[in-house]
């Protein structure tokens, strides 16, 4: 394992882990655990989610009875996250703009194992510490939703995986996914366009009538995905359009979700109403609870001392995003997000600042040293 926070990230960005295809980067993380003292264990996620590799749970055992502080990032990253070249220019870490960087969250993963290797370097009594790196969180949070929480014994924990260093987490919302199948007829385009009925048509009209982008302060709903048709010459006959609800409110959530389906079922009526026959299929599914953790808590508190310490801005904040915090919490465990310093994310202009890296690590062996004093 590498001595250095920025020469170990640079490491771990060149190793392909694009969501479902985890295999080398786990196996590597698994042998520098394991060289770092802890306790580690692969579990079964892989054959629940389709994968190559399951979540990683690491033990450190203490030098100070207590429960111990749980630290979380995730191993995966987006496309396109193959081949990636990381370049290293004037304090800064990019790529040449084919690929992301993967510092989501890659910057997570380094910066909790170095902090934990310059704890024991230096001798620095500790209580035990639980070490999870999650697969597939990019596509659903699926390594979190699968792994067995009854392993954990902390009491709470933090998910490094947001973006400055002095960002802190404590809110997110929920999130519902849709899916909706637009049945028109298929027909020749160009002899009888008259005996067809264009579902293309039929989905363009109801997306219009539907709620899109940010609906207030903590609600948001987009379109992100339409598919269908199959040649210029047939009367298109299926249309699926894929999309998201987001919001920290229930009622909200629930009142978008109907919008979107009122919106398909009178454009469906007002079709059917001329003589069409046109149909659909509404398919919702809830991917993640909101959670929202109060401002003293203990595990917002801790972050707080620890930037404090170090002299870092702090950034107490409601997220618009999903992260593994939001399947801890709902299983009980309070878990915060926290910043690593990447910039950009899920594009090819990702980057991240060698300063950050070294804030960040310098954060969690402050944020275990703090909670080891407590």
């Amino acid at each position: 394992m590498k001595n250095d926070v920025v020469s170990y990230f640079l490491e771990l960005v060149s190793i392909d882990s694009e969501s479902g295809n985890e295999r080398a980067i786990v196996d590597k993380l698994k042998k520098d655990l394991e060289e770092l003292g802890a306790i580690v264990e692969e579990d079964d996620c892989a054959s629940k989610i389709e994968g190559n590799a399951g979540n990683l749970y690491a033990y450190f055992p203490g030098t100070i009875n207590k429960k111990p502080i749980l630290l979380c990032a995730h191993c995966d990253t987006v496309v396109p996250g193959k081949d990636i070249q990381p370049i290293m220019e004037n304090g800064r870490i990019f790529t040449d703009g084919t690929t992301i960087l993967g510092g989501d969250d890659k910057s997570g993963i380094a910066e909790i194992l170095m902090a934990i290797k310059q704890i024991k370097e230096k001798g620095i009594e500790h209580p035990p510490i639980e070490v999870l790196i999650t697969v597939s969180e990019e596509i659903g949070l699926l390594g979190a939703r699968n792994f067995d929480i009854s392993k954990l014994q902390a009491g709470f924990g933090y998910a490094l995986d947001t973006h400055q260093v002095g960002e802190v987490v404590i809110g997110a919302p929920s999130q519902i996914s849709f899916q909706i199948n637009f049945y028109g007829k298929e027909a020749h385009a160009g002899v009888e366009p008259e005996k067809g009925l264009n579902a293309i048509r039929l989905a363009a009209e109801a997306i219009a009538l539907m709620p899109n982008g940010r609906i207030d302060f903590e609600t948001t709903c987009n379109l992100g995905i339409i598919k269908g048709g199959t040649a210029t010459n047939i009367v298109p006959g299926l249309v699926t359009v894929e999309g998201e609800v987001r919001s920290h409110n229930k009622g909200k959530l629930q009142k978008v979700c109907e919008e979107i389906e009122q919106a398909v079922i009178s454009t469906v009526h007002k079709f059917n109403a001329n003589g069409a026959k046109a149909s659909f299929h509404f398919e919702l599914k809830k991917e993640y609870e909101a959670f929202l953790i109060d401002r003293n808590a203990p595990v917002v508190t801790l972050a707080e001392k620890a930037l404090q310490n170090l002299h870092l801005s702090v950034d107490i904040k409601v997220g618009g995003g999903g992260s593994d915090a939001n399947i801890f919490n709902a299983n009980g465990l309070p878990m915060i997000i926290v910043g690593t310093g990447m910039n950009n994310v899920h594009t090819t202009e990702e980057d991240i600042l060698v300063d950050e890296l070294y804030r960040g690590t310098a954060f969690i062996e402050e944020l275990i040293h703090l909670y080891a004093e407590e």
